[in-house]
């Protein structure tokens, strides 16, 4: 228990230590290499408490996927560092207020602000039922049984995201061909197949 007790306070720290540094870092880069390390401290934290599939999801698409892709993309834009910090002050109070609405949402969840009897009775009851199944058998069975419905509006919501930022994004350039996939698939066989007839020992013009 000593062992796991300083594992927790030593990636808590990295964890915390991590995410300050991403927001008061100068230099972008730096910001998207300690979101790295937070993800991967947050990670440890999970396997801690035995979530080894919250902590591999967390490695594999964060880590693996939504933070290489910032780093790549804060690494081709050419930002302008100076222009991002100018209103850094004068966004401070309405930040520390959300900050400090989210700290005080934290501590209600966790029973420290309200009541614990309701908390610590589903929390046990969630435990001795997370004993008999692994996590991700019971995440699989909760996600497509109970929460099916709403895992398809995750879904859909995710591909109206897609479609719109492909729709932003999309720029038409004059005198450049597009590929028309209709027409080719519709055309017919005499527009798509010239047969020539080539004779004995004569080529082709």
């Amino acid at each position: 228990m000593l062992l796991q007790a300083i594992a927790f306070y030593v990636f808590a720290a990295v964890t915390v230590g991590s995410g300050a540094m991403v927001v008061v870092s100068r230099n972008p880069v730096y910001s998207v290499l300690f979101l790295i390390l937070a993800f991967f401290n947050a990670a440890a934290l999970f396997l801690l408490i035995g979530a080894e599939f919250i902590a591999m999801i967390l490695v594999i698409v964060y880590v693996g996927a939504v933070a290489v892709l910032f780093l790549f993309v804060v690494m081709m834009l050419d930002i302008n560092v100076a222009k991002i910090k100018e209103g850094f002050l004068d966004y401070l109070p309405i930040g520390a207020m959300i900050g400090a609405a989210l700290l005080a949402e934290i501590l209600f969840g966790l029973g420290v602000l309200g009541g614990t009897a309701g908390t610590v009775s589903t929390f046990s009851k969630a435990g001795t039922q997370a004993l008999v199944l692994d996590n991700t058998r019971a995440i699989g069975r909760v996600l497509y049984t109970q929460y099916f419905y709403l895992f398809q509006v995750a879904g859909l919501v995710l591909l109206v995201a897609m479609i719109g930022a492909i729709v932003l994004t999309l720029r038409r350039r004059p005198g450049v061909r597009r590929q028309r996939v209709s027409e080719q698939l519709y055309r017919s066989k005499e527009a798509a197949i010239t047969v020539v007839k080539v004779p004995t020992r004569g080529g082709v013009s």
